[in-house]
């Protein structure tokens, strides 16, 4: 609900209220939810053609609401979904589109953004001004809207489903016990230390004891050791969790880009120059596989006193 923060930060600014649009077939408790978040009002928008997502469809069908409300800004996050659908309804808009974002100010009548650039070494300022204006948003560097709250009526409305030359041909869906990435407290991530695939079972072990979710760095992803989506890093998930444990992964500018605003990092990691060391608020040089076994060990110990 981060999305719902950024779109009140600029509400604040300018002045206007925050709507939340709902869109997919049989998605009513999720607009349920989203009432609770402090928005003015829910539009939902449902039906059969919008349950398999496509990004022409769902574009297509946010431009649909966008002119016929007259709103002068669109926030979505800035995941895989929201980065494919938003340039597309840029196109649709004829709209500026600033994606990534990590701030709001306002410029006299126009508006500045922050968003991180050169693998997030930099941040870089761009202005804007018209309407409508588009934006999506790092999710981590904005607060989730409080949920719970009074809720906002829900409005109905009717959308058409145009997919053009594109079709849905299937989906691919990986279940998991553990938490999902970007929603995790805690993180461990593994990275080409780790030597082997069949290292991962400790990884595995080490997350088990901390209800972790786990993660892994493109030279693992890469080399085949674990799954596309555990990548955390600029071009895999952008995350924030309260610890992150990083074992054997150097400090790659890409990694760190995508998980460096955690709250706690620590790393373990045989080479002392590795630029993990750099983020890191806890660092262990030393022999991971020797290192977390005892770490698993001693957590055991803890969690049966």
């Amino acid at each position: 609900m981060s999305v719902v923060s950024a779109a009140r930060a600029f509400a604040g600014l300018f002045g206007g209220e925050v709507d939340a649009f709902v869109l997919g077939d049989g998605v009513a408790a999720a607009a349920d939810v989203v009432a609770g978040t402090g928005v003015r009002k829910v539009l939902l928008g449902e039906g059969a053609a919008f349950a398999k997502y496509l990004a022409v469809t769902y574009a297509g069908a946010v431009a649909q609401v966008v002119k016929a409300k007259g709103y002068g800004a669109v926030f979505a996050p800035a995941s895989t979904f929201g980065k494919d659908f938003m340039p597309r309804l840029s196109g649709l808009l004829d709209a500026p589109l600033a994606s990534d974002i990590v701030g709001l100010e306002k410029d006299g009548d126009a508006l500045r953004v922050k968003r991180p650039m050169y693998a997030g070494n930099a941040v870089g300022t761009v202005t804007l001004s018209g309407s409508p204006l588009l934006f999506t948003v790092r999710q981590t560097a904005f607060d989730p809207a409080p949920m719970g709250g009074a809720k906002a009526p829900v409005e109905k409305v009717t959308v058409t489903a145009e997919a053009g030359g594109t079709a849905f041909v299937s989906r691919q869906e990986t279940k998991s016990e553990r938490p999902e990435l970007t929603d995790a407290r805690v993180i461990v991530s593994a990275g080409r230390g780790i030597k082997a695939q069949e290292n991962f079972k400790m990884v595995e072990e080490l997350a088990d004891q901390l209800n972790a979710a786990i993660g892994a760095s493109r030279a693992a992803v890469d080399a085949g050791w674990a799954p596309n989506d555990w990548q955390v890093g600029q071009t895999g998930k952008i995350v924030a969790p309260e610890l992150y444990i990083a074992l054997g992964i150097s400090g790659a500018i890409q990694h760190l880009a995508g998980m460096k605003d955690s709250k706690v990092i620590v790393a373990i990691n045989k080479d002392e120059e590795a630029p993990i060391f750099q983020v890191a608020d806890y660092g262990l040089v030393g022999d991971l596989f020797k290192a977390v076994p005892e770490l698993i060990a001693e957590i055991r110990k803890l969690k049966s006193a």
